[in-house]
C-alpha cells in the first residue's frame, strides 16, 4: 500500500508544471488526479450496471463468487466505507449492506450512484488535509491512502464486471466505441 501511495504522489507531482505549460485542463493537485481516474472506473461501473439485464443480475460465472447484483452491491456499500474514512466520518453501513439485502437492478443501480454522490465529496477535499490519519479496515492510514484505496477497489472489481459482460456476449463500456467528435467547420 506504501508503495502505491507513493506512486500516486510521485506520478501527480509533475502535475502542476503540466498544468502550466499545457491547453488541457489538467487536474493541478494530487486529489484532483485521483479523482479523474476515481471517475473513470465509477463511470463504467455504472454504465455496466446499467447495461446489464436484470435478468443476469443473478449471474455468476462460477460457484463461490459473487453474482453481478452482488458486485454492484458491494461497491456502493464499500464505497460508503471508505469515503466515509477518507472524510473522517462515521461510516453509514457495512461494506456489504447493499449486497446483502438481494435488491433489484432498479435499486443496485440507485445505490451506486449515491455512492457516487458521496464519494464526490471525499475527492473534493484540497490535498493539505489529505496527510491526517483515518481509521479503515482495522488500521491507521492516511485520507489520501483511503481515496487511493477506493479507486484501486472500484478498479479491480470493474475487471469483474467486465469478465461477467464478455461471459454474457457483452461489450463493456471501456471497451465501447464512442462517436468521433464532430469535425470542426470549415475555415473561410
Amino acid at each position: 500500500m506504501k508503495r502505491l501511495v507513493m506512486l500516486v504522489a510521485l506520478s501527480t507531482a509533475a502535475v502542476p508544471l503540466a498544468a502550466q505549460t499545457s491547453t488541457n485542463a489538467a487536474p493541478t493537485t494530487a486529489v484532483g488526479a485521483l479523482k479523474r481516474e476515481w471517475q473513470d472506473i465509477a463511470g463504467y461501473i455504472s454504465k455496466a450496471a446499467e447495461q446489464m439485464p436484470e435478468a443476469d443480475y443473478a449471474f455468476r460465472p462460477t460457484a463461490g463468487v459473487r453474482t453481478f447484483g452482488e458486485l454492484i452491491g458491494h461497491l456502493a456499500g464499500a464505497q460508503y466505507l471508505i469515503c466515509a474514512a477518507a472524510l473522517g466520518e462515521p461510516s453509514k453501513g457495512g461494506e456489504d449492506e447493499y449486497e446483502k439485502q438481494k435488491l433489484g437492478k432498479a435499486a443496485l443501480v440507485a445505490a451506486f450512484k449515491l455512492s457516487n454522490e458521496y464519494c464526490e465529496r471525499a475527492y473534493a477535499q484540497p490535498d493539505a488535509g489529505m496527510s491526517a490519519m483515518t481509521k479503515l479496515f482495522g488500521g491507521e492510514r492516511t485520507r489520501l491512502a483511503a481515496l487511493v484505496r477506493n479507486t484501486v477497489h472500484d478498479g479491480e472489481h470493474y475487471g469483474n464486471l467486465v469478465t461477467y459482460m464478455r461471459v454474457k456476449g457483452m461489450i463493456p463500456p471501456s471497451s465501447q466505441r464512442t462517436p468521433p467528435p464532430p469535425a470542426p467547420p470549415p475555415s473561410r
